[in-house]
């Protein structure tokens, strides 16, 4: 039975029952009561005149025209507090279960049905945010898994390519075979990186980094990350220069292991897009109070001020016409801002078009006690 019709029931029994009651009290009096009536009063009902008697049932008739309106009255005022809302709910509950949660739950009502409103709408931005979430995290994961596949297929290729010539008998001296050698062994890095690169980001969506908190010495740890930087960058014809202005004494917090990966990512980030002739990164360190800032500088082509702000977001490329070309998988500074917030710090970029761009990373400093 619907909740409408439970309450037009509910108000014709409280209007109906009354109205019976008194009749059968009026019936009773007249039928029983008479005789007392007459000799205590001197009212004789039996024989009350013909315009009394309309009066009365006139009286009593509008009595219950009265009531009956005035009950119905009430009664739609009630359904329209109740009925309508909760209608409204039901199609909202269809609608979440086809799927559609491009809609709003309007808040009508009693309060206590207001409030359910409020509660629904609530659940139903949640619902729409939610599933706007997973459809972009697809939307990533196959894009990752595009850019994973272009950027494995160019390495494999050139493996194939150097493999077939050294069984061909191309490499037909001992420094061509040196040569394809050396190359196939890069390339083969080159995919383990990529291949590690994707591990770890399955890593950050399920928080399951591992890391190994330590107490690092500032100036020990950097002077060894530039001289393996320095060794690699000079292989690839770019100069490298390294300042560190921290104290020797100055300690952090950090995992070493991770600490590197920014750095590798940042650098070959900025490797990555290189466009000048005579290449240049530089590596520096500075004391900022209660912090450290480590910069990252290159002198490539530099980050659109419109796009700086999003260059650390999941799969965000600058430029993609531009980069496309370029491969990598998009998600090697989101890494580097991940890894830095799980340290208590912050990773910011500064550019300028056509000069360069410095990334800076920050560390709080390690005090005793």
């Amino acid at each position: 039975m619907k909740l409408s019709t439970r309450i037009l029931i509910a108000f014709l029994i409280i209007i109906l029952v009354p109205v019976a009651l008194t009749f059968f009290l009026m019936f009773g009096v007249a039928m029983f009561q008479g005789e007392r009536l007459l000799s205590v009063y001197g009212i004789d009902v039996m024989n009350l005149t013909n315009e009394i008697k309309i009066l009365l049932i006139d009286a009593l008739f509008c009595m219950i025209c009265i009531l009956v309106i005035t009950g119905i009255i009430l009664g739609f005022w009630l359904i329209s507090g109740i009925s309508s809302p909760i209608e409204n709910l039901t199609k909202a509950t269809k609608n979440i279960r086809d799927g559609n949660l491009d809609f709003e739950v309007k808040v009508e009502g009693v309060q206590e049905i207001q409030e359910l409103c409020k509660d629904f709408e609530e659940m139903r931005v949640k619902l729409k945010l939610a599933n706007e979430e997973k459809l972009e995290a697809d939307r990533q994961n196959r894009e990752l898994i595009s850019n994973i596949s272009h950027d494995l297929k160019t390495p494999i290729t050139a493996v194939k390519g150097y493999v077939e010539g050294i069984m061909d008998g191309v490499a037909d001296t001992p420094e061509k075979m040196d040569r394809y050698i050396r190359t196939i062994y890069n390339k083969a890095n080159e995919m383990d990186r990529l291949i590690n690169e994707l591990t770890f980001y399955s890593k950050i969506n399920t928080n399951r980094i591992p890391y190994n908190f330590n107490k690092v010495n500032v100036r020990e740890y950097f002077e060894d990350a530039a001289e393996e930087l320095e060794y690699d960058l000079t292989a690839k014809n770019v100069e490298f220069e390294y300042q560190n202005a921290v104290a020797p004494e100055v300690l952090v917090i950090a995992d070493v292991e991770q600490m590197r990966r920014v750095i590798n990512n940042i650098v070959g980030n900025s490797v990555k897009y290189m466009d000048k002739e005579e290449k240049k990164i530089s590596l520096h360190i500075r004391d900022a109070g209660d912090e450290i800032e480590v910069s990252i500088t290159d002198n490539g082509k530099g980050i659109p001020s419109k796009d700086i702000g999003n260059i650390f977001n999941r799969f965000y490329r600058a430029d993609t016409s531009r980069n496309s070309g370029q491969g990598g998988s998009g998600i090697g500074l989101s890494i580097v801002k991940k890894i830095m917030e799980d340290h208590g710090g912050r990773v910011w970029a500064e550019s300028k078009e056509g000069e360069g761009t410095t990334m800076t990373f920050s560390l709080r400093k390690y005090v005793e006690g």
